[in-house]
């Protein structure tokens, strides 16, 4: 028999064309679909022949990445595969991903932007329509016609490569023909980067930096835009704004993001009138296409903002959903101001006041606009920050459920935004403890958003303290891969690695947070807590000290001192953390009690924090400080009282 017969198939032989993948209780189906995959001309690595859990993972991996297509074979045990999952996604993440279904079950959670081939009515014969479908687009993701042993006759279908989605009616085509040239160099390779797309930060040369907001704000629109397109990969606003003109080489710069087209931009207000001029830089060379300029009046600036996101769009042949407008978005040019002046605040507020006034400029975008998702959705973040960061206990409660209300009704005003589905979780889960409520819209939040690194993000630490690991590593690597330079995404890797106690690799995410922003509190502290969770008391004890974040830093100590037996040094910290009432560190006093072997205590002032809506409770199930406590009754009370149960 030939070498590439799946019944005598060796796992160790050089990877095929073909990578496929499937749940071992479905392997008989899947040998037929590989000898019709065989039979066309294609060379199929399997891995029919390994057995018991040995996956060989180096010759997998080699497999999958040398791959020209990955087809999965989706059924109801696939679904449930983290294997089958794992080399789904990266089949997709190469833009080489053919979906099959065996049984009618739909691609889980993750995949429902692809079309799965139904073959759950098929005889599986070369002649079989969905047959034919399956090898036309295994044929396409060669650059070749189909084989010979597939008949002639089959029909042109559309393939699955999401670099092919043509635009669409509702795009603005202005700059299509002038970029024609640009497009042609930047799509014709194999580059898996070719849609990989940053907007870089857009500069304010009006001469009045009261419209920093709106150069900003403009910018973060136009990649909220496109990140919605599901044919691009668009890369997210903190590494997109890490750019430092004049610092760094730009072609560096791309390289360290893989992105194969930057978007600079440059904004003037005068007179009434918004100027914006946008380059276009390739990544590879750093060569500036002809500068475009949009000129419209200022009362006019939403018709700017679709322009050049639907030239964009265009020029990299692919088309935006909702006719290049914001899904949740608004009309109103006003309402669409005050929007951009409570992100603004939201994102860079360095105090109290300004966190207040972003919530004022939300609820000054609603008035404008009653119907105005976003904002609401934007609303209900705001809202709960200042009761996370500044609200007193009575203000706590108040500002959980009108934020709650306010997220809900962006949902109800545009079900498909995802940030609003992921505000609305968010609030449930740190807010209020809802921890079962919080499940549905984590979920449709993580399907609808997954362009969107922060709400990925979201969803990452939501399953790391739901028990979910692979949903949640699956969700913070793609939040890495698309902004790979923001240092809070590398702390979540670090909280969803911790809580699958990959403790060495919790460290490492954490020393990449600190070498992307130094200033960041509250990661000398997670470092420690890793280092305890192994014993490594000393080392543990020099990054509590040079933590910042006064209630980590000071539960750390207590704890490490403890350990190391300087009992004084740890009643110190102790004495200070408990006497600081005006915050609620009720968690951080529950992991030193426990450590301390005060168990009833601990549970006492976890009980507490609870009714304090203290957001350390978020680490219940998985924190190794509440170890000693998992064994009582009234911590497994609180356990499933929260729905961590």
């Amino acid at each position: 028999m030939t070498a590439n017969d799946p019944e005598n198939a060796d796992p160790g032989a050089s990877p095929g064309s073909v990578f496929f993948s499937y749940a071992r209780t479905d392997q008989a189906k899947a040998r037929q679909i590989i000898k019709l995959i065989e039979s066309a001309g294609f060379s199929v690595w399997w891995d029919g022949l390994i057995e018991g859990g040995d996956r060989f993972t180096r010759t997998t991996t080699e497999a999958l990445e040398r791959a020209r297509a990955v087809v999965v074979l989706w059924s109801q045990n696939s679904v449930e595969s983290h294997w089958v999952h794992d080399e789904a996604a990266r089949g997709r993440d190469r833009r080489v991903l053919i979906p099959l279904s065996l049984d009618g079950s739909l691609p889980p959670l993750g995949f429902g932007q692809f079309q799965a081939i139904d073959l759950s009515h098929s005889k599986l014969t070369a002649k079989d329509t969905e047959v034919q479908r399956m090898l036309q687009a295994i044929s396409a993701m060669h650059g070749e016609r189909p084989k010979a042993a597939m008949p002639r006759s089959m029909p042109r279908q559309k393939m699955l490569n999401r670099r092919n989605v043509m635009v669409g009616a509702g795009v603005t085509a202005a700059l299509a023909a002038g970029f024609a040239a640009y497009r042609s160099g930047m799509l014709g390779g194999d580059s898996a980067n070719a849609n990989r797309v940053a907007i870089l930060q857009f500069d304010n040369i009006s001469g009045d930096p009261a419209f920093g907001y709106l150069a900003d704000g403009l910018s973060t629109e136009i990649r909220s835009t496109l990140s919605q397109n599901g044919a691009l990969q668009v890369v997210g606003q903190a590494s997109s704004e890490a750019f430092e003109r004049g610092k760094e080489d730009i072609v560096a710069f791309a390289r360290k993001l893989r992105a194969a087209l930057l978007i600079d931009g440059a904004v003037r207000v005068t007179k009434g009138v918004i100027r914006v001029t946008i380059d276009l830089i390739d990544g590879k060379t750093g060569v500036n296409r002809p500068s475009r300029t949009f000129e419209r009046p200022l009362d006019d600036v939403l018709a700017v903002q679709r322009e050049i996101a639907g030239a964009i769009a265009a020029e990299l042949a692919t088309e935006l959903r909702g006719r290049g407008a914001t899904v949740g978005g608004t009309s109103n040019v006003v309402a669409f101001d005050h929007y951009l002046r409570g992100k603004d605040l939201y994102s860079h507020a360095r105090n109290e006041a300004e966190e207040r006034e972003a919530v004022t400029q939300f609820e000054a975008a609603i008035a404008a606009d009653p119907r105005f998702a976003a904002a609401y959705a934007g609303r209900a973040r705001s809202l709960a920050a200042v009761a996370g960061q500044y609200g007193s206990a009575t203000e706590i409660k108040l500002y959980y459920d009108t934020a709650i209300a306010s997220a809900r009704r962006a949902v109800e005003l545009e079900p498909r935004l995802a940030d609003a589905h992921s505000a609305l979780a968010l609030i449930l889960f740190q807010g209020t403890f809802d921890i079962k409520a919080a499940r549905a819209p984590f979920d449709r939040s993580y399907k609808l958003g997954e362009g969107d690194a922060p709400v990925l993000a979201r969803f990452a630490v939501y399953c790391a303290a739901t028990g979910r690991d692979g949903d949640a590593m699956t969700a913070i690597s793609r939040s890495v891969l698309l902004d790979p330079l923001n240092a809070l995404i590398h702390r979540i890797l670090g909280t969803v690695h911790f809580a699958a106690q990959r403790y060495p690799e919790a460290i490492a995410a954490v020393r990449e947070t600190i070498r992307i922003n130094p200033e960041l509190a509250d990661t000398r502290s997670r470092i420690g807590m890793s280092l305890l969770a192994q014993g490594k008391n000393r080392e543990a004890l020099t990054e509590f000290e040079a933590d910042t974040h006064k209630w980590s830093r000071l539960a750390g100590v207590a704890i490490a001192q403890h350990r190391l037996g300087n009992m004084a040094a740890s009643a110190a910290a102790m004495e200070e953390l408990v006497s600081d009432t005006e915050t609620v560190s009720l968690y951080q006093q529950a992991q030193v009690l426990a450590q301390w072997g005060k168990s009833a205590e601990a549970v006492q002032a976890l009980i507490k924090a609870r009714d304090l809506r203290d957001g350390g409770m978020t680490a219940l199930r998985y924190d190794p400080m509440l170890n000693p406590l998992r064994q009582l009754p009234d911590f497994i009370r609180l356990l499933r009282a929260m729905g961590f149960g």
